[in-house]
Parts: structure tokens; C-alpha cells; sequence
């Protein structure tokens, strides 16, 4: 049985990471989770994706140590989007939402940052405990947590391993939401299927301006997304959705979105 599961849920593709016990990732589990997220990526039925570890304790511990103990080489990890499939996926153009079930330590929590919204369970925790066992964070912690962080509390967490739970991290702005355990896929979900109600390249635009004119001003932003080269923003308004889009408010009706 593999250890990455998908499920379609209409226009929402459902990712497991189920590896007990601690949903680490070695890396076919790695390659797995990548493979999972390609098939996000090419399928035009499908508009949002989530991603979630199996069981209760665990999104996922990260990096699979004692793999790497037994000699599993870095390099072995970079498949399609780099380590877990998600933190290196710059093509990915549609959005990813992360049910974070439990623990996200390590490369657990740095998938979890690398989704675009986090959903978490009300016991969830996160840290980066890499620099105390001799190693850091490249897989986008040591990258990403300053920039959703204030910069001293993430090199706190960086450096000196702490766990911040989800409330915390939710007043930080984080993560979106924090919900009951019973609640969370349920949350998580809810979440996917409003986002999957906009328009498909809405959505793709959307993610390739922030992409694009992520650490700059606002009017080398601007430059940058007017500059013509952005190709899901430069489809946007001549596409048949925004007619359709339009025509529906008009005819006060829901809109029926072809995706181009």
C-alpha cells in the first residue's frame, strides 16, 4: 500500500501522507507526494488541492532520519516539486491547502508553510528543530518562517527549536484557522470547496502575481505584473469565464467555469 493516498472530492484533490508512525518522509514517500501534487497540476477538473498526515499525533515529522541514518542519499529526495513534492514546486499554479492533523516538525512543517493556507487542529504544533541535531531548515523554513514571522520569533524558532502550537501561529497570522481534531477535514474542506468556487485561472493568476512579485515594492510590483509575461494574468480578462462571470451576476445565477 503506498504511503501518499489521493481522493477526488470534485474539484478538490484530498493528499494522505499515512506513514506511521510518525508520517515520516523518506523518499519514495517524498517522489510520492510529488507525483500526487502533479496530478493536482494536470488535471483541468480539479482546482484546489489539501494535504493531510494520517492518524491523530502526526501531520508529519519531517525528514525520515533514520533513513538517512542507513545511508538514503539527499539528492534521492528531488522528484517533482523537490522534498515533499511541495516545498520546491514553483509550476504548481493552483492552490494547496494544508489540514494540519497533529505534530509538523521539521520537513513537516516546512510542506505545511509551503501551502498557501493551513488549516490546523487545535492540539497541532509546529517547529523546526534542524539546527539541534546539526543541520537547517533548507527545504523553506529557514526561507519562509522570517517572511510569515516576525523576524525575532522566527529566529527564535529557528534556532533554538521551539514549538509554537496553533493558536499561537494563528495570531501570528500563520495559519488561517484552528479547529476541534474532529472538526479539522471537515474545516479543511469547507475551505477548498469556496476557494474551488472561483474561477480556475482567477485562482492561477492569482498565485503566479503573489509568486512573481513576491519582496518587491508596490510599484515594481505593479511594474512586474503589468509587464505582459505573466501568462495565466494575461489570460484572465479575455477569457470566457470572465464573460461568464459577469453574465451571472447579471442573470443572478451561479457561474459554470470552464477554466479557460
Amino acid at each position: 500500500m503506498s504511503d501518499v493516498a489521493t481522493e477526488r472530492r470534485g474539484r478538490v484533490l484530498l493528499v494522505t501522507l499515512d506513514r506511521p508512525k510518525a508520517n515520516a518522509i523518506d523518499a519514495a514517500t517524498s517522489i510520492g507526494l510529488g507525483e500526487a501534487f502533479r496530478s493536482l497540476q494536470e488535471d483541468d477538473t480539479l482546482s484546489v488541492g489539501v494535504v493531510t498526515g494520517g492518524g491523530e499525533r502526526f501531520f508529519s515529522a519531517g525528514w525520515d532520519l533514520k533513513a538517512a541514518a542507513e545511508g538514503e542519499a539527499a539528492d534521492a529526495y528531488q522528484g517533482v516539486g523537490g522534498f515533499a513534492g511541495l516545498t520546491e514546486y514553483w509550476d504548481l499554479t493552483k492552490p494547496v491547502i494544508a489540514a494540519v492533523n497533529g505534530l509538523a516538525l521539521g520537513g513537516g512543517f516546512e510542506l505545511a508553510l509551503a501551502a498557501d493556507m493551513i488549516v490546523a487542529a487545535d492540539h497541532a504544533e509546529f517547529a523546526l528543530p534542524e539546527a539541534t541535531i546539526g543541520v537547517v531548515p533548507d527545504s523553506g523554513g529557514v526561507i519562509r518562517l522570517p517572511r510569515r514571522l516576525p523576524r525575532a520569533v522566527a529566529m527564535e524558532m529557528l534556532m533554538t527549536g521551539r514549538r509554537a502550537g496553533a493558536e499561537e501561529l494563528h495570531r501570528w497570522g500563520v495559519v488561517n484557522t484552528v479547529v476541534p481534531a474532529d472538526r479539522l477535514m471537515d474545516a479543511a474542506l469547507e475551505l477548498a470547496n469556496r476557494v474551488a468556487a472561483s474561477a480556475p485561472l482567477s485562482l492561477q493568476a492569482i498565485k503566479e502575481i503573489d509568486r512573481a512579485t513576491d519582496g518587491l515594492g508596490e510599484c515594481a510590483a505593479f511594474g512586474r505584473m503589468r509587464a505582459g509575461n505573466l501568462s495565466a494574468y494575461g489570460r484572465v480578462y479575455d477569457s470566457e469565464d470572465a464573460v461568464e462571470g459577469i453574465a451571472s451576476v447579471s442573470e443572478k445565477r451561479d457561474p459554470v467555469w470552464k477554466g479557460r
